[in-house]
């Protein structure tokens, strides 16, 4: 399911509630966990084969992933991609484990202030995915901010930039917004050419070595904990944290220049980043019987159907259900590396496809894939739109990366801010009131300057 873009994780989460209505709670339980992670890995599938995310999670992953699957090595963005799901869960599983009670303090100390200067601090991403196209990609970035603010004011009520169409009320629904700026810019490019060349159709290639995998295990040990700490707040998501963690990666590493054009530790820092949240999720689900997601919230609905209430009582009352969903939870990553490591395979060889076959292909799902979100011709309209407006960004050599992080981004950063300014009744000085939001502001000062400093001693 999270391999077919459209098809969202949450939405296979939902689809399978009701058949776990008859099944005893533990089994239901992690049933839900297993399409959960699943369906994460899932996403990275299309992300490099095709260039068309399964899921917002993986959208990190098209940047590296798909030249990479362009330059015959598909095979090995895949395996990577695997590997570092796999490191990042197992790790995200045992912090669950081992820390669910300090990171629950932890999650319980960000409100509103803390959650805008974290926003802040992740924004800066944007001149990490910018390469030396700074000016483009804060641009970028502005049209992003820009159409996250489309639809009603959650504060007021008011509707904004939505021309008096009903259909923009709600806002620009995420997934043909990605759908629309990552997959169909390339089938646009392919078509517009002058002549069509029968070109030799990519290659899967050969697997991940263990080399490759050692190259990228410090981006991955560094991308886990980034999605661990991120998954634990509630309402942060993967998207974020596989960008910042790939932000991380490319700042420090030898080599930066070569991110987005292929780089495997690209891949395996946006997969360790986004697939760290999985476990971390369940933290303050399980401690304090708060959701820290869409998912989160259907499976805590899994749970009250089943009589059972997460919190502390919790862990009071049956402490055998969550010691047996612990042990679940570990085998989960097991078999995650089992079932992707079989598929892998055969999924791969969607790369010797020549474009002439593959592309009517990806468009079909692409359309049934915008389509799908909420069953309206609008989410299509919109997933086209968005294909020539990647198209014009891909011309105009702007990267899209920015666009999609502030498209993400933008609603967190804006909800945040204004909430904090509601409670403080328009104090600012509730941005500056704890600890937590002077470490985040110091550490995004500290990397606008080095921006600033790198891009001046470039130039």
């Amino acid at each position: 399911m999270g391999a077919i873009p459209g098809m969202t994780t949450p939405m296979a989460v939902a689809l399978t509630l009701p058949f776990t209505f008859y099944m005893a709670p533990l089994t239901g339980i992690l049933l839900l966990l297993g399409v959960y992670k699943g369906g994460l890995y899932g996403g990275s599938i299309t992300a490099i084969l095709i260039k068309a995310p399964g899921t917002p999670a993986a959208s990190c992953t098209v940047l590296d992933g798909y030249p990479l699957a362009q330059k015959g090595e598909a095979r090995k963005a895949l395996d990577i991609a695997l590997y570092s799901s796999v490191i990042a869960d197992f790790i995200s599983n045992l912090s669950l484990i081992l820390f669910a009670g300090l990171l629950a303090q932890l999650a319980l100390a960000f409100g509103s202030p803390e959650v805008f200067t974290l926003i802040m601090f992740a924004l800066t991403i944007i001149a990490g995915v910018s390469d030396d196209q700074l000016l483009k990609g804060l641009c970028a970035a502005c049209l992003g901010l820009i159409l996250a603010t489309v639809g009603l004011d959650l504060v007021y009520g008011t509707n904004r930039f939505i021309f008096g169409e009903v259909s923009l009320m709600g806002g620009l629904n995420f997934i043909p917004v990605l759908i629309g700026l990552f997959a169909l810019p390339e089938i646009i490019s392919y078509y517009s050419r002058a002549t069509l060349k029968k070109e030799k159709s990519t290659l899967a290639g050969q697997g991940a070595k263990w080399k490759d995998l050692k190259r990228c295990l410090k981006s991955i040990l560094r991308g886990s904990f980034i999605g661990v700490i991120l998954g634990a707040i509630p309402g942060i998501g993967g998207a974020p944290a596989a960008f910042l963690s790939y932000s991380e990666a490319k700042r420090n590493s030898n080599h930066p220049e070569k991110f987005g054009k292929g780089e495997i530790e690209g891949v395996a820092a946006s997969e360790s980043g986004n697939n760290g949240v999985a476990g971390a999720t369940l933290i303050p689900l399980l401690a304090l019987g708060i959701p820290g997601d869409i998912i989160t919230a259907i499976i805590l609905g899994a749970f009250m159907i089943h009589g059972l209430r997460p919190g502390p009582i919790m862990f009071q009352e049956n402490l055998g259900i969550i010691y047996a969903l612990f042990i679940g939870i570990m085998f989960s990553s097991i078999y995650l590396f089992i079932v992707g490591k079989i598929s892998i395979r055969f999924i791969s060889k969607i790369a010797n496809i020549p474009h002439r076959i593959l592309f009517p292909i990806v468009l079909v799902f692409c359309v049934f894939g915008a389509f799908a979100v909420n069953n309206t011709l609008f989410d299509v309209f919109v997933m086209v739109l968005m294909g020539f407006v990647g198209f014009g960004l891909l011309k105009l050599k702007i990267p899209p990366a920015p666009f999609l992080i502030a498209f993400i981004l933008g609603p967190l950063l804006e909800d945040n801010f204004r909430q904090s300014l509601l409670l403080s009744r328009g104090d600012w000085s509730i941005f500056f009131a704890s600890p937590i939001c002077w470490i985040f502001w110091i550490l995004t000062c500290v990397v606008v300057v080095w921006t600033i400093w790198k891009n001046v001693k470039v130039g």
